[in-house]
């Protein structure tokens, strides 16, 4: 009897331990497959996550004032729904510019195409989106492939939540500094004061050199760099949440990147542009610290976006 026992406890050890093989083998398996059928892929100037076959789209993104490909990612959470329905997401290192001038826009264009190239990315199906001043360059750069420059043309163009006009943002400034706010309000401000007055002069007496590289100058309703987009899909997100910037800032309406960011799209659709979608949240602006901040990726409904890519989105 001992020995039967002796027999059977052998048996049951070496059964489990095969299932403990073989369920290592199976995940070991899953694991290579999963890894063979979508690719990440790091360099110095952006993040690449995409499927290894059958890439339906590929997404272009933008990180504000100075985002990072990793900062986007961690605030703009849409690999896991990319994936799902095989989007090929490129991750940009590109950041710290407001506006972009000619060589500027023609290195963008030619370091895209690279990416597209060495990647196998299909060039028939791209949108380009950005977050507050990212979303200016996503603008400006769909905008001149789309004016014959490039092969590489988007189907489509969104922007987050962007100071679109550098007039604008110049005068709001100046506000600022008058108020004499936080120490990080008054900082930026200083700096875009700066920058701007050096770039353009005063826009009080140089309007014009801000016309020329803004995506638009609302005081004259000029949206001349963006004019060749007429025929391409455009989303303008923003979140006027008024009460909440007032309390912080100060701030007005018309003193606020949602503001601009309507004018833009009623200024677009009067003159005749084919899609144009205004898209104006409620309390989805949260950081991925769970701060809330109306200024943020997160009011992207990530799920509607993708749909919208693969034109699911009535």
């Amino acid at each position: 009897m001992k020995k039967l026992l002796v027999i059977l406890s052998i048996i049951t050890v070496f059964i489990s331990c095969k299932n403990e093989v073989k369920e290592a083998e199976v995940k070991e398996e899953t694991e290579i497959f999963e890894e063979v059928t979508y690719q990440d892929i790091k360099h110095d100037d952006y993040e690449l996550s995409k499927p290894v076959k059958n890439i339906e789209a590929t997404l272009v993104l933008f990180g504000g004032f100075p985002e990072t490909a990793k900062d986007v990612k961690r605030e703009f959470k849409i690999l896991e729904k990319a994936k799902n329905n095989d989007v090929a997401v490129l991750f940009m290192n590109y950041n710290r510019k407001l506006w972009l001038g000619k060589s500027e826009l023609e290195e963008l264009t030619k370091d895209l195409k690279t990416i597209f190239n060495e990647h196998n990315l299909p060039e028939d199906n791209m949108f380009i989106g950005g977050f507050s001043s990212g979303g200016n360059m996503a603008l400006l750069i769909s905008d001149y492939m789309t004016n014959g420059n490039s092969n590489l043309v988007p189907e489509g163009v969104f922007i987050v939540d962007s100071p679109i006009d550098l007039v604008a943002l110049y005068k709001t400034s100046e506000k600022n500094l008058k108020r004499n706010l936080s120490n990080s309000t008054m900082e930026e401000s200083t700096w875009i004061l700066e920058t701007l007055s050096k770039e353009f002069g005063n826009p009080h007496k140089n309007l014009s050199n801000y016309e020329a590289f803004a995506v638009f100058t609302s005081e004259t309703n000029n949206f001349d760099n963006i004019e060749n987009l007429k025929n391409t899909r455009i989303r303008l997100y923003t979140e006027p949440d008024t009460l909440w910037w007032k309390e912080r800032t100060m701030a007005k309406y018309d003193e606020m990147n949602a503001y601009y960011i309507k004018s833009l799209s009623e200024s677009l659709k009067n003159f005749g542009f084919k899609d144009v979608q205004y898209i104006a949240t409620k309390n989805k602006g949260y950081r991925s610290n769970g701060d809330r901040h109306p200024h943020s990726w997160s009011i992207v409904d990530k799920d509607n976006l993708i749909d919208w890519i693969l034109k699911e989105e009535l």
